[in-house]
């Protein structure tokens, strides 16, 4: 391939090449050096800068030679009119101090003029004034009398008559004072003479107002002394007349016959309060137009004398309030409304049961809330008599009962308590007549059972401790003073049977029960355990038969059938009492095992039994059977004490703590087997030795020789199910182990046939060996 030519430049086309970059465009501010980067490069690679620079600087003399010869041509121009510009300033700011000058002069020549003119203008305006000013007050002396001897009026309480005499101006014949300021001036301070007769008549109501609230507590209390009165009064009609009976006071009977005896704890000896300001008050606002406002203020003040009812005299000062909003309602036309009423009635009851509770917040004293509810009562009927609904107070008179119930429930709790803990779990004893009529006068028992005990000779061992009588009378109590709540109240809880119900149960099963069961582990004679067994059934007995009496017990009360359920929680603590006795039986037992001194590696075998089991036998049936308990509670001690025992010789054959026997040592324990067997039958207990079956026939095989038997699976699930593989592998073990230890071949011999055997069991039955 052919080298490629370098471009020659020549000297005529670099000129032409610059002449046609403009470095400074004059339509941009930017330099246009874009162009040069194309032709230097070239320049660079023709190696042509030295020619390239020549022509350059060429370029660059020749324009500025065009430079210098443009400003050569027209520098006296510019000199010249410079020298024109400077002259025409001058002139100008000669002529404009001249303007000045002259300005100032015209301004202070004027001024003085125009001060003469203003002056003479007002002085003849001023006299002007005067003149009709003194015609004017000279026409409304009249005027201004009534003016004034409003004020006079107003402040000599004659608010209708200042009220008067402003519409008498204001109806005056037109004439020509009536045109003038002055008059124009008085007819427009009439509304401001308006309002002060409102305001001093809206003052005067105030006060009156106040005093009203200063005396709120001797009108609640003539209200209540009032009531009292005509309860009294209603009640010794209702006692000489029967049919009067179910009539409460305010009912429709009760009110007839109190129509004719009228009292206004307004207007009586004790106390007369005067209702004159308020009508006033009506009466102007009424001719004002703006009975409204009077309304709205009125029912703003009652409700704010409602909030500011002081704590200590509450239900009297609401009392107050209210028996005054029915006498303005009542004296009244169109002034307080149904509605007005209401919405005090609301806002008192709301303040009063407000105040109630914060008080009663912190009180843990029923007795409080007793007479508190006392104090309501009285309340709402006296409120009935002037026809309030008190609805919204017997709904907050059944809040407090349900604090009452819990308070109640918190007091007797520590009644219920003490009695369990202070009873000794001794019978009482009583020898009068008076003592056995005491004893049974509050208790709940069965109907065949108390005939029994009074009809019993003297003395008499009861058969129950004194927690029990106790606390059946606090049961009565509690009952009684839960419906004593209730006495008097119109409006009953709806639920009051079912609380009742719960509250007795929880007092019973957490109070009485729950304390037998704590005091369990810490008693140890079982005689006590025993009383306890007895006091729990009675307990449990009570419970049905108190079901059947809560009925009269509940006194004027209506309502369903009450339902106990502690008698359940009775027969678990019950069961914790037998379970006690069998670990106190137990805990014995365990002291004669301590006694017993087998020997497990005899050299013969025993005919008689060991002789700690004869004190045993006896002293376990001496104990269960003097126990004053049901015979199935004692049956169920037998039981338990006679599993325990076999579990015991159970253990001496197969538990660790007997490293080996041998056969004539596994015959004596079914020896003994055999004597606590006939023992039990004697004392008529023979369906308790089911206990040592396992026992008896885990030692009759090896006795007999017959573990091969036991090893065939038909014969094994028929004859020996109930023995557990485990242990009579551990049996066989022990076996192996004394006859491995022997010295005598046949022993030995006796003892690889049971190493064997015991392989065999264990073996053959591996899911049974971990039973």
């Amino acid at each position: 391939m052919p080298p490629r030519r370098r471009v020659q430049h020549t000297q005529d086309s670099i000129d032409q090449q610059l002449q046609q970059i403009h470095l400074l465009d004059p339509s941009s501010s930017s330099e246009n050096l874009e162009q040069l980067g194309p032709i230097i490069k070239q320049i660079y690679v023709n190696r042509q800068q030295e020619a390239f620079l020549r022509t350059l600087q060429g370029l660059v003399q020749s324009k500025e030679a065009d430079i210098e010869k443009i400003c050569a041509d027209n520098y006296q121009d510019f000199i010249s009119s410079v020298s024109t510009l400077f002259t025409i300033k001058s002139y100008t700011t000669n002529l404009r101090d001249k303007i000045s000058t002259l300005d100032s002069n015209v301004t202070q020549v004027g001024r003085g003029l125009v001060e003469k003119k203003k002056a003479l203008l007002q002085t003849k305006k001023t006299a002007a004034n005067l003149d009709e000013a003194i015609d004017n007050l000279q026409a409304c002396l009249k005027v201004l009398d009534v003016v004034d001897r409003v004020g006079e009026m107003i402040n000599d309480g004659k608010y209708w008559t200042a009220l008067r005499s402003l519409e008498e101006v204001h109806t005056m014949p037109p004439a020509s004072l009536s045109q003038t300021p002055l008059f124009q001036h008085l007819m427009s301070s009439l509304p401001s003479l308006r309002a002060q007769i409102k305001d001093a008549v809206t003052a005067s109501t105030k006060q009156w107002l106040l005093m009203i609230r200063n005396s709120s507590g001797q009108v609640g209390k003539l209200a209540i002394d009032s009531m009292e009165l005509r309860t009294r009064k209603w009640r010794v009609r209702r006692e000489k007349d029967a049919s009067l009976k179910h009539s409460r006071i305010g009912s429709a009977v009760e009110a007839v016959s109190n129509e004719k005896v009228e009292y206004n704890v307004f207007d009586n000896d004790r106390l007369k309060v005067d209702f004159k300001p308020l009508y006033q008050c009506i009466h102007i606002y009424t001719a004002l137009e703006s009975l409204e406002e009077l309304q709205k203020s009125y029912q703003a003040d009652r409700k704010a004398q409602s909030d500011l009812i002081l704590p200590s005299p509450l239900i009297l000062a609401s009392l107050s309030s209210l028996t005054q909003e029915i006498t303005v309602l009542r004296t009244t036309r169109n002034f307080r409304s149904e509605r007005n009423i209401d919405e005090l009635w609301v806002s008192v009851v709301g303040r009063l049961t407000q105040a109630i509770e914060l008080s009663l917040n912190n009180e843990t004293d029923p007795e409080v809330f007793l007479m508190v509810k006392e104090c309501l009562l009285a309340f709402i009927v006296t409120l009935e008599t002037y026809s309030y609904t008190a609805t919204q107070v017997q709904t907050f008179i059944l809040v407090l009962f349900e604090k009452y119930t819990t308070l109640l429930e918190n007091q007797f709790k520590s009644r219920f308590e003490g009695d369990v803990q202070r009873d000794d779990n001794t019978p009482m004893r009583v020898s009068e007549e008076n003592g056995r009529n005491a004893a049974l006068k509050d208790v709940w028992l069965a109907r065949k059972e108390f005939s029994e005990l009074i009809n019993s000779p003297l003395p008499l061992t009861l058969p129950w401790s004194q927690c029990f009588p106790q606390s059946c009378e606090d049961i009565r109590n509690f009952v009684k003073r839960f419906y004593l709540f209730m006495d008097g109240v119109s409006q009953h809880h709806r639920n009051i049977d079912e609380l009742l119900g719960k509250s007795l149960d929880r007092l019973l099963a957490n109070h009485v029960s729950q304390p037998l069961q704590s005091r369990l582990p810490g008693i140890s004679t079982l005689s006590q355990i025993a009383q306890i067994i007895a006091n729990l059934e009675h307990f449990e007995i009570a419970c049905s038969e108190l079901e059947k009496s809560l009925t009269s017990l509940r006194s004027a009360q209506r309502g369903g059938t009450i339902r106990l359920t502690a008698g359940a929680s009775f027969s678990e603590t019950i069961k914790s009492a037998t379970a006690r006795i069998s670990a106190v039986i137990a805990s014995k037992l365990d002291d004669f095992f301590e006694l017993a001194d087998y020997d497990w590696t005899p050299k013969t075998r025993e005919d008689a039994p060991s002789m700690y089991l004869y004190e045993l036998a006896h002293w376990l049936a001496t104990v269960v059977d003097s126990l004053v308990v049901q015979n199935a509670y004692k049956d169920e001690a037998y039981k338990a004490a006679v599993q325990y025992i076999a579990d015991c010789l159970m253990d001496f054959i197969t538990g660790p703590n007997v490293p080996m026997l041998n056969d004539n040592a596994l015959s004596n324990i079914a020896v003994d087997v055999g004597f606590l067997e006939g023992e039990f039958k004697n004392v008529g207990r023979e369906h308790v030795n089911v206990a040592f079956a396992e026992l008896r026939l885990m030692t009759s095989i090896p006795l007999s020789d017959k573990v091969q038997e036991y090893l065939v699976p038909s014969i094994r699930q028929t004859t020996y199910s109930i023995i557990k593989p485990k242990k009579f592998q551990a049996l066989l073990e022990k076996l192996a182990k004394f006859g491995g230890s022997s010295r005598d071949s046949a022993e030995r011999e006796r003892g690889e046939k049971r190493r064997k055997e015991a392989d065999a069991v264990g073996r053959i039955f591996p899911g049974e060996s971990r039973h």
